[in-house]
């Protein structure tokens, strides 16, 4: 995130001693982007990172994907899906390219390791549920409707007050606020949809120097691996820079509108190489005295369309419930539902929630999606039969 914020003690020159109360130095640690090219923040510890007593390899992980079909628009119940397991084994794919992958997490049961992300910046979506995303940064409370911006490479746990649902997005460049909403510091300029005070970095560093058997799970290039340490591994006592998880709630997404029907690129919040992500939220409908507040039929010729809906009621579409997601793939053309056009005229104001992932590639859809599929979903914009 490209604003400075620190936690904790830190010497005042970096890559200088910073000792402990025994003498021993601190263990500095660079946490950077694109190499040395980019964002970055430094942490120190107490013991060295890469004091690791055993390494294991625990599983290869592998996505089944359908096999190819016809091109259609498709609609998956993803309340619908049997999850079971932790934060991180609960987590079901249900659509991915090379760019991005999509999954829903319900987790039954608690942590009891460390998860770090080594290929990808990581969004969870919190669809309900409260808890603390416990990270090397420090703490992050997390409470329904927030966006929990996890950088690659970040040691953290999901420690959950409440039950909790999630939808999770991984990506494989780093995730971004829209670069026309910033100047040339990267602040956020004043047309912009939300600002930095409505960011929230992690607010408390609690350090760990406790010894024993502590797991850190690491996810890269495709498997899963186990490290063990002999040391809790958040034992940073201070750290400072531009890189670091944070939290934003979509509540916090202050709406565009305009007197005629205003296009998705209003409604982004992220966006990364190969995809962007917005957010539906409530908000005043077109003031055109004229106006269909409705969105006109569109094709989107080079993207794929996802939308995951979280609540209210989307005035375009019919048959969907909370938690569904639907796929509208580029080279055909979608839009409202018989009937909700007519139905929108004069219409004030939608209560609709949702969170839309366009990619910039087509979508491969997991095999394990097809037991939640509403199958008739492609013919849902025929005329109702006399």
């Amino acid at each position: 995130m490209p604003f400075y914020h620190k936690l904790g003690e830190i010497p005042p020159k970096r890559h200088t001693q910073f000792r402990q109360a025994d003498g021993s130095l601190y263990r500095e640690q660079l946490m950077s982007t694109k190499g040395f090219s980019d964002i970055y923040s430094l942490t120190y510890h107490i013991n060295p990172p890469t004091q690791v007593t055993r390494v294991e390899k625990i599983r290869d992980i592998v996505i089944e994907k359908e096999d190819s079909g016809a091109l259609k628009h498709r609609h998956f119940f993803g309340n619908r899906v049997e999850l079971s397991g932790d934060a991180i084994d609960s987590r079901q794919v249900l659509m991915f390219n090379s760019d991005v992958s999509l999954a829903i997490s319900k987790p039954t049961t608690e942590m009891n390791y460390y998860y770090r992300n080594g290929d990808c910046d990581e969004v969870l979506f919190v669809h309900e549920g409260e808890g603390v995303l416990e990270t090397i940064f420090g703490n992050l409370p997390y409470h329904k409707g927030d966006y929990l911006m996890i950088p690659v490479g970040t040691t953290y746990r999901v420690v959950m007050n409440s039950p909790s649902r999630f939808f999770v997005i991984e990506s494989a460049s780093m995730i971004k606020t829209p670069r026309r909403y910033r100047n040339e510091h990267g602040q956020l300029e004043e047309h912009s949809p939300f600002c930095e005070r409505d960011i929230r970095p992690p607010s408390e560093l609690i350090t760990h120097d406790e010894k024993g058997e502590f797991e850190v799970r690491v996810k890269s290039r495709n498997m899963l691996h186990s490290y063990i340490f002999d040391f809790h591994p958040l034992d940073v006592v201070g750290w400072d820079g531009y890189l670091f998880p944070y939290a934003f709630n979509i509540d916090d997404f202050e709406p565009i509108t305009g007197r005629l029907h205003q296009p998705p690129p209003v409604h982004q919040t992220f966006e990364a190489a190969g995809f962007v992500i917005c957010s539906f939220v409530p908000r005043l409908y077109d003031y055109h005295p004229l106006s269909i507040p409705a969105p006109y039929y569109h094709s989107n010729i080079e993207s794929d369309e996802v939308l995951y809906y979280v609540d209210g009621n989307f005035m375009s579409r019919k048959g969907i419930e909370e938690g569904s997601i639907t796929l509208h793939p580029m080279g055909i053309p979608h839009g409202p539902h018989p009937g909700t056009i007519e139905k929108s005229i004069g219409a004030k104001e939608t209560q609709e929630l949702a969170v839309m992932v366009d990619t910039f590639k087509p979508l491969h859809i997991a095999k394990v999606a097809h037991g939640v599929e509403d199958t008739n979903y492609m013919y849902s914009w025929l005329p109702p039969k006399a």
